[in-house]
């Protein structure tokens, strides 16, 4: 019996339970690990609020990542061993396989051996921003040197890699954040411009920046009434990469700017990395030249201790944080 959180219903962060529970070995091509850190996902408080793409199966677990030690392997794994030390990229199943917990299985396939430089806190902090990111950006947008992006949300953990990537691959980055609050640890994260929403016009500024031009690229996980001014900053010919669903309002279609400028508008879930072997060993490889060589680094906003989980999705809920939210065992 270990510590594990649970929900047994949808609701706000009092419903995440603490409670022992038995797990089992793992299955073939599982292996088990000894939880050192979680990182925390917007995704995982949508699930918890009954907002997600995943129904609950209550009790249900509940988590996206983790870093730990390998305690146990399936009889189908070669490649990791007992004392291992790895991190896990995100499965597809948030309840079969969370990571909330001092003990868990993961799927081998999504399991990592990380870079010793790495701290368990950095290494549960890489794999669902950097996959998100690198899948919207590179392997679906084909962003590369001398390109403009806008990024949206820019201070979450996905909007700090974005800018990270962007900075690997040569490209300019634009921040956009709401209020002015965050704008030099946007600079000082690695954003080349930043926009702040409620001072400036996005299109104008976003023209001005490009020399007229627009930005080649936008990825974006709010959605609602920014949709429009967004498809407005964009160049001839662009691509909008949206992510998520953020904002309650509606998402206006900008019919006469995407036929105008002939947009490309494409949404995007990680899994499209993650269910395709060819493209999972493309993000790993450029996502762990990043690590080694530092281009690529987590941020970490705040740590609190699994006792805490329930405070710690009351603070991600706050969107006050600037990079990603970790909780250690």
């Amino acid at each position: 019996m270990v510590r594990t959180v649970r929900i047994h219903e949808y609701g706000d962060a009092s419903v995440l339970m603490l409670e022992d529970v038995a797990i089992p070995a793992p299955a073939a091509d599982e292996v088990q690990i000894a939880v050192k850190a979680i990182g925390l996902n917007r995704a995982e408080v949508m699930f918890r609020n009954h907002a997600y793409l995943q129904e609950a199966r209550f009790p249900s677990r509940l988590g996206y990542e983790a870093a730990g030690v390998v305690v146990a392997v399936g009889n189908a794994v070669n490649d990791f061993k007992n004392g291992d030390v790895v991190s896990l990229i995100p499965p597809l199943d948030i309840s079969r396989w969370g990571t909330y917990g001092e003990l868990t299985n993961i799927p081998a396939r999504l399991t990592v051996k990380h870079p010793k430089t790495l701290s368990f806190e950095e290494a549960a902090a890489v794999w669902m921003q950097y996959v998100t990111a690198y899948g919207a950006l590179i392997e679906q947008a084909k962003l590369q040197r001398g390109n403009f992006v806008i990024v949206t949300a820019a201070s979450s953990s996905v909007g700090l890699a974005a800018l990270q990537i962007a900075r690997q691959v040569g490209a300019t980055s634009i921040a956009i954040t709401r209020t002015k609050a965050k704008r030099q640890a946007l600079l000082d994260a690695g954003a080349a411009h930043v926009i702040v929403s409620e001072e400036e016009n996005i299109p104008g500024t976003v023209m001005e920046l490009t020399g007229g031009v627009g930005a080649r690229v936008v990825f974006d996980p709010v959605g609602g009434p920014s949709f429009e001014p967004l498809t407005q900053s964009m160049a001839r010919g662009g691509i909008l990469i949206e992510y998520g669903a953020l904002s309650p309002e509606p998402t206006p279609f900008p019919l006469f700017t995407v036929l105008g400028k002939c947009l490309t508008l494409k949404g995007f879930l990680y899994s499209e990395i993650v269910s395709d072997d060819a493209a999972l060993a493309r993000a790993k490889e450029f996502i762990l030249a990043g690590l080694v060589s530092g281009v690529l680094h987590p941020i970490i906003a705040k740590v609190f201790p699994l006792e805490q989980i329930q405070d710690a999705h009351r603070f991600l809920e706050t969107s006050e944080q600037i990079g990603k939210i970790v909780v250690t065992i």
